[in-house]
């Protein structure tokens, strides 16, 4: 694979800072905790490291609202401690991705401080301004995705200003070029320091519809949304209008022509939209951008049927590009208790592990997941997250995927201060250093299966097509340059065995995970098992097996 592919089929391995190591005693996490623990990120086997932003911020959405894009925030360290990070982790062989927020800023942000003041300064129209109505009331009825109106008022303009975040994230007018020029000189920034690669977070937020339409209400039992509650008002509207418009295309066209300036820098696009993976297909074909994931496995289905209707659904639509897929990050429940349970079994964390990382695709992969933690029970009086907190108690947010790392057990392996979010008792049995002394841990089984995966090129880079099998089964078969794996996973806590007509594999074992068998066309597998298969060439005149869907450029 050509160097300036590399993300092609690449494992992500997602970092959130203020939770990952802190060696000031302040109690959150930063850059210098981060190099410290690269040893870490090099044995598990992954290809990169994604960096949740570490920028000049008040914090009030944890460095999502971003007041300088070029400055590293004191909290997490200073440039100099960026670049020694970008140093050893190239030393490492691990490329680094840092986060870029490009469709709101601060309000503590220079640009707002000048545009709020007046209609007719330098940056009146760098954010996205309205008359009120008649009666006084906001512009028209959308929404903010946490929670009451997205339209914040400001007396010294007499106007209300657009906020889908937070009302402490007000989003920019990208219908300014010159907002748009502004916003490719700060990524070029990064670039030209040596990053080899950006998450654009929320990217089809950064248009907003000119004409400020209404949103059509949405019926109640369609108000079931990816990323956000049914009781929560975003989901009574189709959004329509507050997002995802036609002028971001050619938008994200000029973001990737800056980004083939620098050979091997790629770009991974969050989108959540109506129709997520119609988007994300939209957003990497042609030259747009490299990889996209949306919300579809973040959510609690957990069937094989659900999984692959949104595979098939996605190759469906990408003509072009390359898919990128998570189960976890920092804004959901992690994925060991959304599809485990209270009291998840130890065998699940590594088949999930092991489940994502062999579609077609890249693969984010959220700190923690190596260790099967489960999602953190954060109390009310902890809770620090503000869409928590506002939610509280249908939704308790986004704290309890969030805590800190465990090390070695010790209430001081993460900081020698008071850390920013609790650590359960029962992620501190799960640490660092106790799962490396255990050869049948999860740590273990995830750093051998990535280890085992990278060596297997229908994995890494091949075409997928799916096999019909009754539920819990998911099963398909990847297949690239000669190499044909048939793969089977068992997505239940019961033994299962099913009938695999005209096909026939030689098991392989060297991942290391719980095996299953097939024999006699008859496939056996544990609770929550797995089987890797060499295919025998006999296979593709099997009648259940559709045509493949190719990788495409």
């Amino acid at each position: 694979m050509a160097v300036e592919h590399w993300w092609r089929g690449a494992v992500i391995y997602q970092i959130y800072p203020r939770s990952y190591m802190d060696t000031d005693g302040d109690g959150v996490g930063d850059l210098p905790g981060i190099v410290a623990r690269l040893g870490h990120v090099a044995s598990l086997g992954v290809d990169a490291i994604w960096i949740s932003p570490f920028f000049k911020s008040p914090m009030a959405d944890f460095g999502y609202d971003i007041a300088d894009y070029r400055a590293v925030d004191p909290l997490f360290g200073t440039l100099d401690d960026f670049d020694r990070l970008l140093e050893k982790a190239h030393a490492l062989g691990i490329r680094v991705m840092i986060d870029q927020v490009l469709s709101h800023t601060s309000s503590e942000h220079d640009w707002f401080r000048e545009s709020r003041q007046s209609r007719d300064n330098p940056k009146a129209d760098w954010y996205v301004w309205a008359d009120p109505k008649d009666d006084g009331t906001p512009p028209n009825n959308w929404m903010s995705l946490f929670g009451g109106v997205a339209w914040r008022w400001e007396p010294r303009r007499e106007q209300y200003y657009l906020h889908n975040f937070l009302s402490s994230q007000p989003d920019l007018n990208f219908h300014n070029p010159a907002v748009q020029q502004a916003t490719l000189d700060n990524v070029r920034f990064w670039l030209a320091r040596g990053v080899d690669g950006l998450r654009l977070d929320a990217i089809n937020f950064c248009f907003h519809d000119a004409r400020l339409r209404d949103n059509p209400p949405k019926p109640k039992d369609q108000r079931v949304g990816r990323g956000f509650s049914p009781d929560n008002p975003y989901a009574y509207q189709y959004h329509w209008h507050n997002n995802t418009q036609p002028e971001n295309l050619p938008f994200l066209e000029s973001l990737r022509a800056l980004l083939d300036r620098y050979p091997g820098a790629t770009t991974l696009g969050e989108i959540s939209s109506e129709d997520s993976l119609a988007t994300t297909a939209e957003y990497v074909n042609g030259q747009r951008l490299h990889m996209g994931y949306s919300f579809e496995l973040l959510t609690d289905d957990f069937s094989a049927d659900y999984i692959r209707g949104t595979v098939e659904r996605l190759e469906a639509a990408m003509t072009e590009g390359w898919p990128c897929w998570a189960i976890s990050n920092h804004d959901v429940q992690r994925a060991v208790t959304r599809w485990g349970g209270a009291n998840p079994p130890p065998q699940l964390a590594p088949m999930l592990v092991a489940l994502v990382c062999s579609l077609r695709g890249s693969v984010c992969l959220y700190q923690g997941e190596e260790l099967g933690l489960p999602e953190a029970e954060v109390p009310f009086e902890a809770l620090q997250d503000p869409y928590g907190i506002a939610f509280w108690p249908n939704f308790k947010g986004r704290d309890g995927c969030r805590t800190p790392m465990p090390w070695t057990g010790r209430s001081d392996d993460f900081s020698t201060g008071r850390p920013w979010l609790p650590i359960p008792e029962a992620h501190a049995t799960l640490n660092v250093a106790a799962q490396e002394a255990d050869p049948r841990s999860t740590l273990n089984a995830t750093r051998r299966f990535l280890r085992w995966r990278r060596t297997q090129p229908a994995l890494v880079h091949g075409a997928i097509r799916f096999i019909d099998t009754p539920e819990p089964v998911l099963a398909f078969v990847r297949e690239h340059e000669g190499q044909r794996m048939l793969v089977a996973f068992n997505l239940s806590a019961a033994p299962v065995a099913i009938e695999l007509p005209g096909i026939d594999a030689r098991r392989i074992d060297d991942h290391g995970l719980s095996s299953g068998e097939l024999a006699a066309q008859r496939l056996h597998l544990p609770a929550y098992g797995v089987l890797f298969g060499e295919l025998a060439r006999s296979a593709t005149s099997a009648p259940s097996m559709p045509e493949l869907c190719a990788p495409h450029s």
